[in-house]
């Protein structure tokens, strides 16, 4: 997707896992990437690693359910590269819990960093391309379509972010800003892992689950952002993509 030479990227949640496959993929398109995270020496960390590739990327710290840092994340954006083109939305959590005994703060958390989040960091973005145009891209999940147990906050905030792509996308299309989401199955990041090692989640299982048989890998679901980002899906608004291997078409037992 050569036509990402020269854009400026904003990635929430950049710091690890989809975000830094994501991150990295566009750096290596050519585009200037600021990388947003809570942890904002692992973001400074991981724009190191992609300066020291001959990338132009530099780090931020971000907590995406304080809307003041993101219009700080948003800024700085655009005062170190001096504007901004493209934003995507990778910072999420997984606390998978039965609905019965499930705390209110814990549901609340699960909320606000899953939707909440989203739209603070959206809407500081669009108010520094709202001139120009650009693109958005917010990772959701097959969840926003499909059901698990104990994943009641999860499943309700990512069904709310596939909404919130296209009341963004239809409100935002005459400022030139397209808003799209990409929604992975299981992804093979430490937060997978640790939730496989937790006995949350049963590795053979969901690969059994899965038609092509295995875990989708960051650069999958980067690949599917990256397109999202470029000139030719320029047409393309208001859309979920699902990168799940065929999880959702799969409905046979």
């Amino acid at each position: 997707m050569r036509d990402t030479v020269d854009k400026v990227i904003l990635v929430f949640g950049g710091a690890g896992g989809i975000g830094a496959a994501a991150g990295a993929r566009l750096a290596s398109q050519g585009a200037r990437v600021v990388i947003a995270d809570l942890d904002g020496a692992q973001a400074e960390v991981q724009a190191a690693r992609l300066a020291a590739e001959g990338r132009q990327a530099t780090g931020v710290a971000c907590d995406i359910t304080n809307p003041q840092q993101c219009e700080h994340a948003a800024q700085a954006a655009v005062d170190r590269f001096g504007r901004l083109d493209g934003v995507v939305n990778c910072a999420g959590i997984s606390r998978p819990h039965d609905s019965i005994s499930l705390a209110p703060a814990d549901w609340a958390r699960m909320v606000d960093v899953q939707l909440n989040g989203v739209f603070y960091a959206a809407q500081a973005c669009a108010r520094r391309m709202w001139a120009s145009g650009g693109a958005m891209v917010f990772i959701t999940s097959t969840n926003a379509e499909a059901a698990f147990p104990r994943r009641a906050a999860y499943c309700a905030a990512k069904a709310g972010v596939a909404m919130l792509t296209k009341v963004l996308a239809i409100e935002w299309a005459r400022q030139g800003i397209r808003v799209n989401a990409v929604g992975p199955a299981y992804v093979a990041t430490e937060m997978t892992q640790r939730n496989i090692a937790a006995g949350n989640v049963d590795e053979a299982q969901i690969k059994a689950r899965i038609p092509l048989g295995r875990l989708a890998q960051p650069g999958d679901v980067a690949d599917a952002v990256v397109f999202l980002l470029s000139e030719q899906a320029n047409f393309i608004t208001g859309q979920s993509l699902y990168v799940d291997g065929g999880w959702l078409a799969y409905g046979y037992f």
